[in-house]
This record gives C-alpha cells, structure tokens and sequence, in this order.
C-alpha cells in the first residue's frame, strides 16, 4: 500500500503545477509591447508607488516605469497601463510590507501546536513559527487561482520529495513539501506577484523553499486561511 499512495501523490502532484496561462497564451515577449498613452484608472495610485510625479496623467516615463515593472512580475498584457491587475500587485505589496515581523498579529494561525508552517492566503505570506516564537518569514508566496484555490484549513506534512516533477505536464515543483492531496509548499521561478496564481500549491523563491525544506519535517503542521485576492 506505500508505494500505491507514492505513486498516487506523484499524480495528485499536478494540482500544484505553476505554468501561467497567461504568459503561455502570449506569443511574443512582453518586452516587445509597445507602451500606451493612455492613463489607467488607478494612475495617480501607481505614479506614487513608482516613485513618479503623482499628477494623475500618463507620460511615457511613466509608462517605461509601469512597463517595466510589469515585466518583472509577469503582468500582462505589458503596455505599462496603470490597470486593476498592475495596482492589485502594487496594492498587495504595500499591504505584505506592513506586516512587518507580526506576520500572526491577528493570532489566527495556532500556537498550540509547536513547529507550524502558517499560510495567509489573503496576504500571500507564509512564515513558520513554534508557538509564540517567529522561526522564519514571513515570505510572499503565490497560491492557488480561481478555481484552483490552495484549500484552507489545518493539515500536516505527509509527503516529501526534493526533485519532484509532475508526471502530467514534465514541470519540476523543487523542494516539494506535500501537505493536501497534490497541494505543497514548492519553488518556482517566477515572481511571487505573478498573476493570476498556482493551480493550488503554495509557491515559493528557490531560497525560501530551501529554508522551508531544512526548517519542517513529515508531520509538521500546517494552517492555511484567509482568500487569496481575486478567488
């Protein structure tokens, strides 16, 4: 029966995979789109987080600044046009910077279970504490999208694997760390703030994943609440 429920996991691994339909869906590279004239409906709100003069008109400084930071996350498309995906990332930043190093400030991630790995979907940010004590984090991570959200709830580690790779679409999910079905803690190399999000796992940079694999074991918990921006 164990390596019936190995190989069942290797499968249920694919819920996690992290290949963006949007950036899939894109035939040329978004560095080739031209930039618009036009100012976006939350213009003024991405001209101060950029840094820009905040007059609520679109310059074509502005829109390098935009385009550019687009690019970086995989915003698309990237026209460098101050739209409600452009700000929600922006606006999501500002929110995971204030949190500071009181990622459980609203104590709803236990604190009676020893070692926890904790997942805020409506942040994005994951940490790992051991009761009151913060052991790491909090980290930006990227959840599961609409339709496949990352499922909330208290659960445990049941499954390692350090090079696991999707047996469906050939995608290596590093460091995996299963803890529901096919969802797991696993790196990426994408940005954090890529939209729209996984396909249920909890992505993470190649650094944080490492930390999480040498920090948790089979076992630990984990507690994931909240909704994830747009789900």
């Amino acid at each position: 029966m164990g390596d019936i429920r190995r190989r069942s996991a290797v499968v249920l691994g694919v819920t996690g995979l992290v290949a963006p339909l949007t950036l899939a869906l894109t035939s040329a590279p978004a560095q080739a789109a031209s930039c618009t004239t036009q100012a976006g409906p939350y213009q003024k709100q991405v001209e101060k987080f950029l840094g820009r003069p905040v007059d609520g008109k679109q310059s074509t400084a502005d829109c390098k600044a935009i385009q550019a930071f687009q690019n970086k996350h995989g915003i698309t498309p990237a026209v460098g046009y101050a739209g409600p995906v452009t700000w929600g990332v922006m606006d999501l930043m500002n929110k995971q910077k204030a949190v500071g190093n009181n990622p459980n400030k609203d104590g709803k991630c236990p604190t009676n279970k020893g070692r926890i790995a904790c997942v805020n979907l409506t942040l994005q940010l994951s940490w790992v504490q051991d009761g009151n004590k913060l052991v790491y984090g909090p980290v930006p991570v990227r959840t599961g999208r609409d339709g496949f959200e990352t499922r909330t709830g208290l659960k445990k580690i049941y499954w390692r694997d350090i090079d696991h790779v999707s047996s469906v679409y050939n995608v290596p999910m590093p460091y995996s760390q299963f803890f529901d079905g096919g969802q797991a803690f696993h790196s990426v190399n994408l940005s954090m703030w890529n939209p729209p999000g996984s396909h249920g796992c909890v992505n993470m940079t190649t650094k944080d994943a490492k930390k999480y694999w040498s920090l948790l074991k089979t076992g630990d918990d984990v507690y994931v609440y909240g909704r994830k921006p747009g789900t």
